[in-house]
């Protein structure tokens, strides 16, 4: 779905954000993407609509070069909810930010009202329907932003920090959402430096660093990798340090091969 070869980007001459970054998304993949601060996470995913354009080598997205495609035709497969949703928002009610994609991409009045009564019930964004979304808090702008996107129902979803700001039942809504659009054949990315919510839910990670793509592959076994983890300036989640700490031979993010692991030390 998702095709990069050799993609450089700098923002100014002599600092590349991306350095020759080559990675492929198949379809209805569920995907993470970390690395430390400025690793260049957000910079690549802005080429997966075409917000960006590689400096040098080729993205394309289900066979289309992003160099040849606006971003309105990308926006179609391609849903990007940004790390700040300020930088998303901007209609007079929360009705009307649920409608404006709908709208602008031709969904008849009847399919489009349907999908926002899904978008506020799904969301819990019902009682602020007629409200600015000026006046949300921090993580209702957050799930703003993405049931905004969700509304036009793209192929590809991509979402930047989305559990920033949000509590543990939020979360946990959000990954039995992205559980759903994920089984229903969606291709879900998300960038986030949420090492727990990657570990639980999210089977494929990728790490960058310095604009560079450091490690890909299963997140069961990325994630116990200190030298990967310390490399990328990133902390562990809570069950790689214990296996750590334990000794365990083989350490693993999965609370029950721990727990065995531990039993069977016992013995």
């Amino acid at each position: 779905m998702i095709v990069v070869r050799d993609v450089s980007y700098a923002y100014e001459p002599g600092r590349q954000v991306l350095d020759s970054v080559s990675l492929s998304i198949g379809d209805g993949e569920l995907v993470a993407l970390i690395g430390e601060n400025g690793a260049g996470k957000t910079t690549l995913v802005k080429h997966f609509n075409g917000l960006l354009k590689p400096q040098r080598g080729t993205v394309t997205v289900d066979g289309t070069d992003t160099r040849e495609a606006t971003v309105a035709t990308l926006a179609r497969k391609v849903g990007l909810v940004f790390q700040n949703p300020d930088h998303q928002l901007f209609a007079e009610t929360v009705e009307k930010e649920l409608s404006f994609a709908l709208a602008n991409f031709g969904v008849p009045a009847g399919e489009a009202s349907r999908r926002v009564e899904w978008a506020l019930e799904a969301f819990e964004l019902g009682e602020y329907r007629n409200r600015s979304p000026l006046t949300l808090s921090g993580g209702e702008r957050k799930r703003l932003a993405l049931a905004s996107v969700l509304c036009y129902d793209p192929q590809i979803i991509v979402m930047d920090e989305p559990t920033t700001g949000q509590d543990s039942r939020q979360k946990s809504r959000l990954a039995s959402l992205l559980t759903r659009l994920n089984d229903s054949g969606k291709t879900v990315i998300t960038v986030t430096h949420d090492m727990e919510f990657v570990a639980e839910f999210i089977p494929r990670t990728i790490i960058m660093s310095r604009g560079k793509v450091l490690a890909d592959g299963r997140s069961a076994d990325l994630l116990v990798n200190r030298a990967y983890l310390e490399s990328a300036s990133l902390l562990p989640p809570q069950l790689a340090e214990i296996s750590w700490e334990l000794g365990l031979a083989e350490p693993s993010i999965d609370l029950e091969a721990v727990v065995n692991a531990v039993r069977g030390a016992r013995r």
